[in-house]
């Protein structure tokens, strides 16, 4: 689980590689509606856990694991709709749910990881290690969040992934994974991609019911 390859004097592990390149895959897969999106993205969680392991990010760790189970729950909503994903904006009320879990989940994780001691942030000098400890416990809790959103097709879910991404990208750097800092970018791209494209789909479907 430990082998890696040497680029540039930087230290690649092949679980980080391997595991993003099916993570991106899986966001190609999501952009296209595909069912495919969730063995994808169980496959590459496995793979990424054990990355995190290797470096320490235990945040980032329990997040893969998390996202194992809701790519099983995705996978099982998705294909109860059939060939065609009906996708549509999240309502009100739903919103403030996924707006409050991010808000209340990371204080409640955060607090956890820190008196716990699991999250790497919480042996950082402090205040910077309060920081690295709270930047942990969102993108654990803004990442189960938004794959919840998304195994029930809200399109606001990759307004959730955006949210994670601004934080996970400099995150992943600072610990010394810099293929998953370097696929966070990318992941950036993508999302704003899928973004558009599910609201597309969404009006197309509310023009033709008028």
């Amino acid at each position: 689980m430990n082998a890696s390859f040497e680029v540039f004097g930087t230290t690649v592990l092949w679980t980080d590689l391997i595991g993003n390149i099916l993570a991106l895959a899986t966001v190609v897969f999501a952009i296209r509606r595909s069912l495919w999106t969730w063995p994808v993205q169980l496959t590459a969680s496995v793979l990424l856990l054990a990355a995190s392991i290797n470096a320490g990010l235990t945040g980032n760790a329990l997040k893969q694991v998390l996202f194992g189970v809701l790519a099983i729950y995705g996978w099982v909503r998705w294909k109860s709709q059939g060939e065609q994903l009906d996708v549509r904006p999240a309502t009100y009320a739903e919103r403030l749910f996924l707006a409050g879990t991010v808000v209340v989940g990371t204080a409640l994780v955060g607090w956890f990881f820190f008196v716990t001691g699991l999250s790497w942030g919480a042996h950082a000098p402090l205040p910077e290690g309060y920081f690295l400890v709270a930047a942990d416990a969102y993108i654990f809790v803004g990442s189960a969040v938004a794959t919840w959103a998304q195994g029930r097709a809200l399109t606001d879910f990759w307004l959730v992934w955006i949210a994670v991404d601004l934080v996970g990208v400099p995150l992943a750097f600072r610990s010394g994974l810099v293929v998953s800092g370097a696929v966070y970018a990318v992941f950036f791209v993508l999302v704003l991609t899928g973004f558009v494209n599910w609201r597309k789909q969404w009006q197309q479907k509310e023009a033709v019911a008028v």
